[in-house]
């Protein structure tokens, strides 16, 4: 599996150690551009919207004490609570 784009927050907004070598990969950056950068970069606004979604959803999984402090010691236990954690958040 390649990776077709990387989605990231302002912070990683440099043209040398990030942009530029995910574009010479030919990797899509979606990264938006900091305030004080004098030529703004585009970036596709709908997949930014997806990354703050996925990011709320690990907020809300963290939430869960056992998932957050992983009290379980095998990880087929692990991966059920999640499991479980996700259908409770789906369903709320």
């Amino acid at each position: 599996m390649e990776v077709q784009a990387l989605l990231a927050d302002k912070a990683y907004d440099a043209d040398e150690r990030v942009r530029q070598p995910l574009h010479e990969r030919g990797i899509e950056v979606v990264i938006p551009s900091k305030k004080n950068r004098k030529q703004a970069h585009d970036y596709d606004r709908f997949l930014y919207q997806t990354r703050h979604l996925v990011e709320n959803f690990f907020a809300k999984l963290k939430q869960y004490r056992g998932i957050a402090t992983r009290y379980d010691k095998r990880s087929v236990n692990f991966l059920g609570g999640i499991y479980l954690a996700a259908s409770v958040i789906w369903l709320a």
